[in-house]
């Protein structure tokens, strides 16, 4: 009778913890599907957005600086309208472009948010946003009044934001795949 409990009670032993390792496993690998639609769906696009733009941006405003080495706007002189238009090229074809793409991962992925509350640098991406559609419409109509957006954009804020969320992220990603992360992701 001790040996058929002892049998029962290893036997029941044994389904427990392949049961509770099962478990374990399942939630890795939900957990690693779920970093991985972040990275792919959310962080990733966002990040290389805002490294492209913050690029273009980068070349436009060295190719265009003034003398003293300032762009346009962020001068003592206001821009001539050879650079106002010059300006509004740019924008139209790269800059809003890239900001409109930037938000829409915003509004379409916000489910992927690390966080549980919308980050300030991502409403205040999408507000940016919503001020250029509106220069850039009354551009269409001739008026030529304002050139940039009347809400500023979240530059360094959000380029640390994508920067950081994006390396946790890798990182998050090559443990659960059991790998050590590659120095320039872990964590400073």
């Amino acid at each position: 009778m001790a040996t058929v409990i002892l049998t029962v009670g290893l036997a029941f032993v044994g389904y427990l913890a392949t049961y509770l390792n099962g478990l374990r496993l399942a939630q890795k690998q939900a957990r690693l599907a779920r970093v991985n639609a972040q990275l792919s769906d959310f962080y990733g696009p966002l990040f290389a957005l805002m490294e492209a733009n913050s690029r273009a941006y980068d070349t436009f405003s060295e190719t265009y600086a003034r003398p003293d080495g300032r762009d346009p706007f962020d001068h003592d002189v206001p821009p001539t309208e050879q650079e106002l238009a010059r300006w509004r090229t740019w924008a139209t074809t790269v800059f809003i472009p890239n900001i409109q793409s930037m938000r829409d991962v915003v509004v379409t992925k916000a489910d992927l948010l690390i966080e549980e509350e919308m980050p300030s640098a991502l409403l205040q991406l999408c507000a940016h946003v919503a001020g250029y559609e509106i220069t850039a419409a009354q551009w269409v109509e001739g008026n030529y009044e304002e050139h940039l957006s009347l809400i500023p954009f979240p530059g360094r804020e959000l380029k640390e934001y994508t920067r950081d969320r994006f390396t946790r992220l890798k990182s998050e990603q090559a443990t659960l795949l059991g790998r050590w992360p590659a120095r320039s992701n872990r964590r400073r």
